[in-house]
């Protein structure tokens, strides 16, 4: 495969965590990495009209938590889903904890990159548009071992 469009590593700013318990996690996280523990945000499985699952308006649960590590320009990011579809349950159902998703920032090639790795067959498992910028995971879970998330900006 010939990649028009390749992802830089230059634009790597993140490693999102699917966990059972975001509480037990964070401690961990914090520990290990000797952090300052930052907030729990949850958000309720209410309808969004901004996001969607698998091609259908999303709508469930989920408590994050941001690890910021800005020595090395990235993040971690722990997800506990509720039991609502998400691509987030989905992963936790199939694999337990793990790493979810590597986010990468693409700036303008934003719609290029996902366009070509939807077009070599790698499905778009969550496309969300917020006020500043959006987020689109691409299930490339089968043949990277690890979904991507693709954004114009961090």
């Amino acid at each position: 495969m010939s990649v028009r469009h390749p992802v830089p590593l230059t634009g790597f700013i993140q490693v999102a965590v699917v966990v059972e318990d975001i509480e037990a996690a964070l401690d961990a996280w914090c520990e290990l990495l000797d952090l300052p523990r930052p907030e729990v945000r949850e958000t309720g499985p209410a309808p969004n009209p901004n996001e969607t699952y698998r091609g259908e308006t999303a709508a469930y649960g989920l408590k994050l938590a941001v690890l910021d590590c800005p020595e090395r320009g990235f993040v971690v990011e722990l997800h506990e889903p509720d039991e609502n579809p998400s691509t987030f349950r989905e992963f936790l159902d199939r694999h337990g904890n793990g790493v979810h998703h590597l986010g990468f920032q693409v700036g303008e090639a934003r719609d290029a990159v996902v366009g070509e790795l939807e077009a070599t067959g790698h499905a778009l498992r969550t496309v969300g548009v917020y006020d500043d910028g959006s987020w689109t995971i691409v299930d490339t879970e089968d043949v990277l071992g690890v979904n991507l998330n693709i954004k114009p900006h961090a």
